[in-house]
């Protein structure tokens, strides 16, 4: 597919993705503000804590990854492989752990399987994102135990759109030389709707604070870039829908392709390709005991292909499909819910050097139901689900260590809850949630080297079900413009799946390499990494563990008048521990404060803001603290017209400081020390038209 806009995009320096609808009538793509997630009757009073970004707020946080993007939010980290690749990770929960959906639906790409794999969905291209922390397992399946975050656009219209609108957006950054464009336009009637978009982003490697050494072309160079973090990444989409008295069906088809560099590997890249069909629907306003039925099915097709110096090499693919129905009952008294199911299946394959994990087969089912029952005081909710997954080694010819078996498991997850109105400005919640979730295929059939995570990775086909027990309370205030949570969890495993090091090495044809337990072999140490050709070993093994923290944040209204001043604050901490060695559990993100000072006045914003990570000592044995470090940044806004258009001038300048600062929530950081620090100074200027 072309993107006849890309030259554009590189000529338009002065634009820049962006910011939030200025007109009065809604702007193209504008979605309802009700929260989605986890929230399946539109209630206004949530009950687990659930955050939103979008408009001029996902604006000014926009980073070139969905971790990036993410993280800073109040419990919200970032996997950060560098700029080209990382997830968010949601109370110290990562990977499986946590579900990355696109319009509630599955994203079925392979970045949860390692962390140099990418999400398949470029922050540029989505309208909102909803942030739901803690156990979404009850609605979105044992993989949600950490959290969901859900990307949401207007690919199919949900609600008839009248006449023609559209956006343009485009923009550049000095850190990474980013050169980046968007455009959406949309149109309809009452009974048809459409939309059409379309993206590109391109970006040279990062600017750091220090200078770093990079081989490429055989040549090596020392230089203040961080080498290998090129970014090629490109997309577009159509969708319709049809609109009925009673409801809607609509389709979109979208593409996804980004072609970018590994930082842990000079010479790798990796070429990424996703395309998907989507169907939506809903129908309201039924007779007898169903109100309102929502019915969605998609199919992916990815793929990604890594490179060695030009040459292809490990080839991984996926296919997958889901099926979403959520059925909306009449009340029974004062008690409203959905029942729904839920079934997945995807076909997964990794060919080439790097293939760690055997061809698999997933499928997955489940039945799920959720209530809520209003009161004099406040609300109650409860639910439960019921999964049955199989997980199926498909065996492999090319490599005989993988052989054939298959797994079934039946999870099932309960949650209760509740949210009482002490006072008109104060509110209390509380959740007890227990949840369970069956192990992934590499979890289980796992048998080879790893090498953007620097380790020999074994599953156990005999692992159980990771169980846990989750409980959370929170205390909400509102009064006028100011607003303060604050909100305690704990979650227990009894049967945490961690990667483990067992102290043992092997080569890259498995075959083993160390003569004692901490040998590689060659007389250096597994657990601090192995010379060249020689991996250390880890295994997936279940065992007990507990995570344990706190998030706050709040808004206080400063000034008031035709000037506004608003101090924004939050902060969080994780304490997260393998409760059976009696130590820290790895990649675990430090405590965190930070405060931003927000004025307005007419048409223009200023935001001038830090943000402290504290130094991370909680580390597992031979594993080194990370420093501490403090970033600063900084936006200006300005609002204008240009005749029937809306206008939304930024800068944006991130460390603002130039700060030489290190993720402690990074596999990076301990298995290529100094290597992939966080990105310097960067000043971006941009400007978004709506039309």
């Amino acid at each position: 597919m072309m993107f006849p806009f890309r030259r554009a995009a590189v000529a338009a320096a002065a634009f820049s993705l962006g910011a939030t609808a200025l007109a009065q009538a809604p702007a193209a793509g504008a979605l309802s503000e009700v929260t989605v997630t986890g929230n399946p009757l539109g209630a206004t009073d949530m009950v687990v804590p659930v955050e939103q970004s979008s408009g001029t707020g996902l604006l000014l946080r926009r980073q070139s990854t969905l971790g990036e993007t993410l993280s800073g939010m109040a419990g919200v980290s970032s996997t950060y492989f560098g700029p080209t690749a990382s997830r968010p990770v949601i109370r110290g929960l990562d990977g499986d752990r946590l579900r990355v959906l696109q319009n509630s639906g599955a994203t079925h790409d392979v970045s949860s399987l390692s962390y140099d794999h990418a999400v398949a969905a470029d922050p540029i291209a989505v309208e909102r994102i909803e942030v739901l922390r803690g156990p979404g397992a009850l609605l979105y399946g044992g993989n949600a135990i950490g959290g969901v975050v859900n990307l949401i656009d207007n690919r199919i219209p949900r609600e008839p759109l009248q006449g023609v609108t559209g956006r343009v957006d485009a923009g550049l950054a000095s850190g990474n030389r980013e050169r980046s464009a968007a455009a959406l336009v949309e149109g309809g009637t009452d009974r048809v709707g459409l939309h059409v978009d379309a993206f590109d982003r391109t970006a040279d490697p990062a600017r750091v604070p220090v200078p770093l050494p990079c081989i490429q072309g055989g040549v090596e160079t020392v230089a203040r870039r961080l080498c290998n973090a090129q970014a090629d990444t490109r997309g577009a989409a159509v969708g319709g829908s049809l609109f009925f008295d009673r409801g809607y069906l609509g389709a979109s088809v979208e593409q996804f392709r980004s072609d970018y560099g590994s930082v842990a590997e000079d010479e790798v890249t990796l070429g990424l390709r996703s395309t998907r069909v989507a169907v939506q629907g809903e129908v309201r306003r039924l007779p007898g005991w169903i109100e309102s039925v929502k019915a969605q099915a998609g199919q992916t097709r990815y793929r990604h292909t890594e490179f060695d110096a030009g040459e292809p090499g490990t080839l991984f693919t996926n296919r997958g499909s889901d099926l979403r129905l959520e059925a909306r009952h009449a009340r029974l008294g004062p008690l409203e819910g959905v029942v729904g199911l839920q079934a997945e299946q995807g076909r997964f394959e990794a060919l080439g050097d790097e293939a760690f994990a055997p061809p698999s087969r997933t499928r997955q089912r489940a039945l799920f139901l959720y209530e809520e029952l209003p009161t004099g005081w406040g609300k109650l909710l409860f639910g439960a689900r019921r999964e049955w997954v199989d997980v199926e080694s498909l065996g492999s010819d090319e490599l005989p260590r993988f052989g054939a078996a298959r797994r079934s498991f039946g999870p099932a997850s309960a949650s209760v809850g509740g949210l009482w109105k002490l006072a008109p400005a104060w509110q209390l919640t509380g959740t007890l949630a227990r949840s369970q979730r069956a192990p992934r295929d590499y979890e289980l059939f796992a048998d080879g080297p790893h090498l953007a995570t620097a380790g020999y990775e074994v599953g156990d086909a005999a692992l159980g079900l990771e169980r846990s027990t989750s409980a959370e309370l929170g205390a909400q205030w509102t009064q006028g413009h100011d607003k303060a949570r604050v909100g305690v969890f704990q979650t227990r495993f009894s049967n945490y799946i961690a990667l483990l090091s067992t102290g043992l090495a092997r080569d890259a044809q498995g075959n083993g390499a160390g003569t004692g337990v901490a040998d590689c072999g060659d007389g250096t140490s597994a657990e601090s990494g192995c010379a060249s050709g020689v991996l250390p070993e880890f295994a997936y093994r279940g065992v007990r563990a507990r995570f344990r923290g706190l998030e706050a944040e709040g808004v206080k209204r400063l000034l008031q008048g035709p000037q506004t001043l608003d101090l924004e604050w939050r902060g969080d901490l994780v304490r997260a521990e393998n409760v059976t060695l009696g130590e820290p559990l790895p990649r675990i993100a430090p405590v965190r404060v930070g405060a931003t000072l927000a004025w307005a006045q007419g048409p223009w914003g200023a935001r001038v803001g830090a943000d402290h990570w504290a130094r991370q000592e909680r580390v597992p044995a031979g594993t080194a603290p990370v420093a501490g470090y403090t970033l600063v940044s900084a936006a200006v806004t300005l609002r204008a017209k240009a005749g029937p258009s809306n206008l939304l001038w930024y800068l944006r300048l991130d460390n603002a400081t130039d700060r030489l600062a290190y993720s402690a929530t990074s596999i990076l950081t301990q298995s290529v020390p100094g290597r992939v620090p966080l990105p310097g100074r960067s000043l971006k200027v941009g400007l978004r038209a709506d039309f």
